[in-house]
């Protein structure tokens, strides 16, 4: 069965997080990705604590990908890889802005070589701006963006996201460029730049947050678990611990009022509504964990869901690894490591019917392929020697 980006080949200059989560979305999808890393590899090999030239850290970003090490500082790393990129469908870097324009390999000097090139640059705040020329962190993104300003409980102390939102929003945003970008190259011939950042994936998401301000000119501030515009929707407390509960239209609030033996509630003018909950989001919710304190979560939730009410439990990650919807979906998957074993990785949450992708491959030892993707590239026996011999390629 073919694959849905097959006889795409990728270049994939990134480390950490964003861009090699992006270059892995088109690796599942069929992809050739070549990873290239730096002498001392990616900074995710030795994450964690982890010793040698590889880690699950790095696999999980990287799986499936092949491997080369090529020396950008060395006088003929940059020549090895031009010779790369002249050959590709797509070339995916996360330098700061300006870096690989001193070498040679900005987005202008490719596109003379490979007019076809789909290059992706992905980093901190964009290619342009005042702030382009500041290095990419999650943590400070999610400050500049916004999503801090709104993450926790009010009147807290500010906290992240639990995940990093914006590094792995920046490679989806990435991914989706870059496959438009490609099937614009169908119609034109021609590839182009795209440009996204950890920044601009966090005001992306910022969707309800932004609607409230340019709707309302309020300021959005944390709401713990709670929707910014609907109510009730958020985790109610039940007598041995929490669960998350949606009744997010007046339909299901009916249900919810009758299954919690409050009919009352559908005659009170704080709550006949859903805007009207919004505002009185506070006593709602006070009134439901009266009720739902009573009883443990198992009770409620067989409940909730006899009813037609969204719900459910809030599990922690083993438990999600467990579960049998997420087994039944392949979120899961087992990948046969050779120096790191059976390793259990995530899945995809993507399912094509006729093309499906594949993510259950190993990630690449450092320079695993080297000697395969310069031949590839057309460089002779003796040429690759003499690469070696000049420390150009590991």
């Amino acid at each position: 069965m073919t694959s849905a980006l097959q006889d795409i080949r990728v270049i994939d200059v990134t480390q950490v997080m964003a861009g090699p989560f992006c270059a892995m979305l088109l690796c599942d999808m069929g992809a050739e990705v070549i990873k290239v890393e730096s002498p001392a590899g990616d900074s995710t090999r030795r994450m964690a604590g982890a010793s040698g030239n590889d880690s699950a850290s790095f696999n999980a970003v990287n799986r499936g990908k092949r491997g080369i090490v090529i020396d950008l500082k060395a006088a003929g790393g940059p020549d090895v890889l031009r010779r790369l990129a002249a050959g590709a469908d797509v070339f995916i870097e996360n330098y700061r802005p300006g870096v690989l324009g001193r070498l040679g390999l900005d987005h202008g000097s490719l596109r003379e070589l490979n007019p076809r090139l789909v290059y992706a640059s992905i980093s901190g705040y964009g290619q342009t701006g005042p702030a382009s020329h500041k290095g990419g962190f999650d943590l400070v993104a999610q400050g500049v963006s916004g999503l801090m300003s709104v993450t926790g409980e009010p009147d807290r102390p500010p906290v992240k996201v639990g995940v990093p939102l914006t590094d792995l929003g920046a490679g989806l945003f990435a991914a989706c460029g870059i496959l438009a970008a490609l099937q614009a190259r169908e119609r034109t011939g021609q590839g182009q730049h795209v440009d996204t950042s950890l920044v601009d994936a966090g005001v992306a998401l910022s969707v309800w947050e932004a609607t409230e301000l340019f709707s309302r000119d309020v300021v959005p501030g944390p709401l713990g678990s709670a929707h910014r515009m609907s109510a009730p929707y958020q985790a109610v407390r039940c007598a041995d611990g929490y669960i998350t509960l949606g009744a997010a239209n007046d339909r299901i609030f009916r249900r919810l009022a009758e299954l919690l033996g409050h009919p009352e509630w559908l005659d009170d003018a704080r709550f006949e509504s859903d805007s009207a909950r919004v505002k009185h989001r506070a006593e709602l919710a006070g009134l439901i964990e009266a009720v739902t304190a009573r009883h443990p979560r198992q009770y409620w939730l067989e409940r909730l869901e006899q009813h037609d009410i969204p719900c459910g439990p809030i599990n922690d990650y083993r438990e999600v690894m467990r579960d049998p919807q997420v087994r039944a979906r392949e979120m899961v998957v087992e990948t046969r490591h050779p120096t790191l074993g059976t390793l259990p990785t995530l899945g995809t949450p993507i399912k094509l019917s006729g093309t499906p992708l594949t993510p259950g491959r190993p990630a690449p030892l450092l320079g695993q392929h080297s000697d395969e993707v310069l031949a590839a590239a057309g460089y002779g026996e003796q040429e690759i020697a003499a690469l070696r011999a000049d420390a150009v390629v590991r």
